[in-house]
């Protein structure tokens, strides 16, 4: 999943289509807390024009991916096929969706599957426990900065040395909470400690309160596929116990699934 020979093209690159790159900035614009939206927030948030916004939205929304009322659009279930189309090539996700069941069952807690994508990992799978640890709600298709998620560190400290490099050189490090790391040495060797460990632990980077355990995941090729993780509940669950009790029921789990990719 993770190969070098996945580069993109520049954006000044002939072979670059802005105007598709510009509709799929206005589709990405909403999000759980911008739900309906008028065309001049739509052309701000994606940093268009509004006469470019307009004519986004009118063509979405005679393709039926956006529904208007009156001044206000909103997308339409049918945005769902996109990120299905994804899924259903995902020939495990099943799989991978039973075995993150039974991490919950045995922890109590939320057990994830995500893949990085730029500077983000994107959540394919997810078992929530009843009770709620983020601010904000993740389900499949939730966006969330690698740096500073577990999931994202497993994955980030197993790609290449180069790869990981250009990524620690270039990514935005920015304090979510005070205990976020900031400093590029600091993170990378964070990074190595993950890769000789393989596993890694976040404490309280992203959100005040949440400490999640994850380790990389594998074909049995030894191609890195994505990352699982544990998230928990700082005050309730400390290191020795993701260590002790929840980091061998993680292995239990990537070691089923990667019976399932040969």
């Amino acid at each position: 999943m993770y190969k070098e020979q996945d580069k993109k093209i520049p954006f000044d690159s002939p072979d670059f289509v802005a105007s598709l790159a510009a509709g799929l900035s206005v589709l990405l614009t909403f999000d759980e807390h911008h739900t309906s939206m008028t065309l001049s927030e739509v052309a701000e948030r994606a940093n268009i024009d509004r006469a470019k916004a307009r004519r986004y939205l009118l063509t979405l929304h005679a393709l039926g991916y956006v529904h208007k009322d009156k001044r206000q659009f909103s997308l339409t279930p049918k945005t769902l096929s996109i990120g299905a189309s994804y899924l259903d090539g995902m020939h495990h996700h099943d799989i991978i969706q039973f075995y993150l069941e039974r991490v919950t069952e045995k922890t109590g807690e939320s057990c994830s599957f995500a893949v990085l994508d730029g500077d983000d990992v994107v959540y394919i799978a997810r078992s929530a426990a009843k009770h709620r640890l983020l601010s904000i709600g993740i389900s499949v298709g939730t966006r969330l900065p690698a740096a500073y998620t577990s999931i994202g560190r497993a994955i980030l400290a197993n790609i290449s040395d180069e790869q990981r490099k250009s990524y620690v050189d270039n990514v935005e490090l920015s304090a979510h909470t005070s205990y976020s790391i900031t400093d590029r040495k600091q993170f990378l060797k964070t990074l190595e400690q993950a890769k000789k460990d393989q596993y890694v632990i976040v404490d309280q980077e992203l959100d005040t309160g949440l400490r999640s355990l994850a380790l990389p995941v594998y074909k049995s090729n030894n191609e890195l596929i994505g990352a699982i993780n544990v998230s928990t509940n700082a005050s309730r669950v400390s290191h020795e116990v993701l260590i002790e009790e929840f980091l061998p029921t993680l292995r239990e789990c990537a070691e089923q699934i990667q019976t399932y990719y040969v």
